[in-house]
C-alpha cells in the first residue's frame, strides 16, 4: 500500500484496504494482542487466577482475588484473626494457616465460606477455640488442627462433641494440658471430666433498709418475707411479685427494738412471732377480715428478757416455738400451740446467756441444740414419754458460740458453729456426740449459715470487720473451700429461698442496706 503523502487526499480503494486490516487486527484473539491482566493481589501475597499464597504478612490480607479457590498463609506475623476475615472469598475451597503463631479465632471467622471443603489450622498456637467455630462450613470434609496447644478443660468439650457427630476428616490432636491430660487424645478424657459448670451469687435486689433477721414463709400459695429492723422500730413484711420478679412493700408491724419476727402458719392461719429487746415480745395473727396484723398475746417478760433467735418446729402434729433468750436472768423458753394462742410449755437452760437454737430431727429424734456465751453447745432430745426436751450431752470443747446451724449432706449430719472470737468451726454427728472436722477464720463473725442449692452445699461466714465469705463443700476432701466474697457490712442472718425460676439469698445487715443474691449457674463451656 502506498504511502499516505502529507497534503495528498486517501483514494477510495485506499480507504477500504485500511478498514479491512483494522476490523482484522480487532477480531485478532486477546492473547495475540498482549499479555493477560491478573487479577490484583495483596503486596504479600502472590496470586493467580485462582490461588494465593500469602507470608509475611501482618494481618489477613484484603482485596484477594474473589475467584480464588485455594489461600495459604505461612509464616505470617498476626497472631489473631477476627470476625467476617475472608469475606468476599465465596468460591473458596483450600484454606491452609499453617504454620503461623496464631493464639486466638473469633466466633465468626470463617462466616460465609460456604464452599470451603478442606482447612488446616496446623502448628500455630491455639490453647482452645471458640464455640461453633465451624457451624458456617456446611461442607467441610478435612480439618487440620495438628501441632497447636489445646488446653482440655470445659471450653474444648464442645469441639469434642462436634468431632463426635461431624463427618468430616479430622486426624487424631493431643491436650498439652492440664499435666493428667498431657499427650492424650482430646476425646480421650470423659465428658465428664470435664467440669464447665459453676455458679455465682450477684446482686438481684437491694432493699433500703437495715435489718437483723429473715424468714421467708408461704400463706395462701403466696410468698412474703418478714424483717426484724430494730432502728426503723418495725417487723416489714414483703411479697414476692411474680411478674416483676422482686421483693414488694406488704404490712409493717410496729415492733420497737425488734431482734426476731418469726412467721408461724398453723391451720392456715398466719401469725407472727416479735421479739424485742425492750418492751417485751408479742404474737400478731393476721386478720383476713381487717386485712392487718393484731396484737393478740404478750409474752412472759420474766423469762423472756433478752431475746437472740426463734425457732419454730411440730413434733407428733403439735406446733411449738422457742426463743432463745441471752440475759442473765432470762431462760430459753418452748412455746406450745393449744388452739388459741401459743403458751408456755418448758423453761430450758436458764441463766447461761444463751445466744442461738437449732431445731434438728435425725433417724425421728427430734433435738435442740443451745448455742452459749458461758458454756459449750448444750444438746437436748425430745422425750415422747415427757413431752419435753431432755438433756442429752454437749458439744465438747468449743466455747463462746454465736450462731449454731446444722446441715446435712447425703446421710452424715454437721454443725456449723460461728465465733466472735476465735475460729469457727465445723463437726460432724458420729451417731453419739460431734467431732471436730474444720476450723474457719471468723473473728467477729456474728453469723455462719449453710445451705443447699441444686445439690451445692454452700456455707455463707459473716464478718463485723472484713467481706462475707461463701464457701462451698468439697465432698472428697469433706470440708468447705473458699468460693466466693459477698460485699455485706455487719450481716446478721443468711436466709435461703428457692423459687420456682431462680434461688435468692437474703442478706439483713446491721449497719447497711439488706442485698437480695439471686444464684446463677455458669455454663463455661459456652
Amino acid at each position: 500500500m502506498a504511502e499516505l503523502q502529507p497534503g495528498k487526499v486517501m483514494r477510495t480503494g485506499q480507504v477500504l484496504a485500511f478498514l479491512l486490516i483494522s476490523l482484522a487486527y480487532l477480531w485478532l484473539p486477546a492473547s495475540s494482542k498482549r499479555a493477560p491482566k491478573l487479577p490484583p493481589c495483596p503486596q504479600s501475597c502472590s496470586c493467580t487466577r485462582d490461588t494465593a499464597f500469602c507470608i509475611d504478612s501482618k494481618a489477613v490480607p484484603r482485596n484477594l482475588p474473589p475467584e480464588v479457590i485455594s489461600l495459604l498463609l505461612n509464616s505470617n506475623k498476626f497472631t489473631l484473626i477476627g470476625d467476617d476475615a475472608f469475606t468476599g472469598l465465596s468460591h473458596l475451597q483450600y484454606l491452609f494457616i499453617e504454620n503461623n503463631d496464631i493464639r486466638s479465632l473469633s466466633k465468626f471467622t470463617f462466616r460465609g465460606l460456604k464452599s470451603l471443603t478442606h482447612l488446616s489450622l496446623a502448628n500455630n498456637n491455639l490453647q482452645t477455640l471458640p464455640r461453633d467455630i465451624f457451624i458456617p462450613l456446611d461442607i467441610l470434609s478435612d480439618l487440620d488442627l495438628r501441632g497447636n496447644a489445646f488446653i482440655c478443660d470445659c471450653k474444648i468439650k464442645w469441639l469434642v462433641e462436634w468431632m463426635e457427630r461431624t463427618n468430616a476428616t479430622v486426624p487424631a490432636i493431643f491436650c498439652s494440658s492440664p499435666v493428667r491430660y498431657q499427650g492424650q487424645k482430646i476425646w480421650d478424657p470423659a465428658l465428664k471430666d470435664f467440669s464447665c459448670i459453676t455458679t455465682d451469687f450477684v446482686v438481684h435486689q437491694v432493699l433500703p433498709f437495715q435489718s437483723v433477721s429473715a424468714e421467708s414463709f408461704v400463706y395462701s400459695s403466696d410468698l412474703y418475707i418478714a424483717l426484724a429492723q430494730p432502728s426503723a422500730s418495725i417487723c416489714t413484711i414483703l411479697k414476692w411479685d411474680y411478674v416483676e420478679r422482686k421483693l414488694q412493700d406488704f404490712d409493717r408491724i410496729p415492733a420497737h427494738s425488734a431482734v426476731y419476727c418469726k412467721p408461724i402458719v398453723v391451720q392456715s392461719q398466719l401469725y407472727v412471732v416479735v421479739a424485742q429487746l425492750f418492751g417485751g415480745s408479742y404474737i400478731y395473727h393476721w386478720d383476713t377480715n381487717m386485712d392487718k396484723f393484731i396484737k393478740i398475746q404478750d409474752m412472759d417478760s420474766r423469762k423472756i428478757r433478752k431475746p437472740n433467735d426463734i425457732e419454730a418446729f411440730q413434733i407428733d402434729s403439735d406446733w411449738y416455738f422457742i426463743i432463745a433468750d441471752s440475759s442473765k436472768a432470762g431462760s430459753t423458753s418452748l412455746y406450745r400451740w393449744n388452739q388459741n394462742g401459743f403458751y408456755s410449755h418448758q423453761a430450758l437452760h436458764p441463766w447461761h446467756r444463751d445466744t442461738d437454737v437449732e431445731y434438728v430431727e435425725n433417724e425421728g429424734k427430734p433435738r435442740l441444740i443451745i448455742s452459749s456465751s458461758s458454756q459449750a453447745p448444750v444438746i437436748y432430745q425430745w422425750s415422747r414419754a415427757q413431752k419435753q426436751f431432755v438433756q442429752q450431752g454437749e458439744v465438747a470443747e468449743v466455747m463462746d458460740v454465736q450462731m449454731v446451724k446444722h446441715f446435712k449432706f447425703k446421710k452424715d449430719n454437721y454443725l456449723c458453729l460461728s465465733r466472735y472470737i476465735g475460729d469457727s468451726k465445723v463437726v460432724k454427728w458420729e451417731g453419739q456426740h460431734f467431732t471436730e472436722l474444720q476450723t474457719l477464720p471468723s473473728r467477729g463473725s456474728m453469723v455462719m449459715q449453710p445451705f443447699l442449692v441444686s445439690q451445692r452445699q454452700y456455707m455463707a461466714l459473716g464478718s463485723d470487720f472484713s467481706f462475707t465469705h461463701v464457701y462451698l463443700w468439697d465432698e472428697e476432701k469433706q470440708k468447705f473451700v473458699k468460693f466466693q466474697e459477698l460485699s455485706v457490712q455487719a450481716p446478721r442472718a443468711f436466709h435461703y429461698i428457692p423459687l420456682e425460676d431462680m434461688d435468692l439469698l437474703l442478706s439483713p445487715s446491721f449497719k447497711s442496706s439488706t442485698l437480695v443474691y439471686r444464684h446463677v449457674v455458669v455454663d463455661l463451656s459456652l
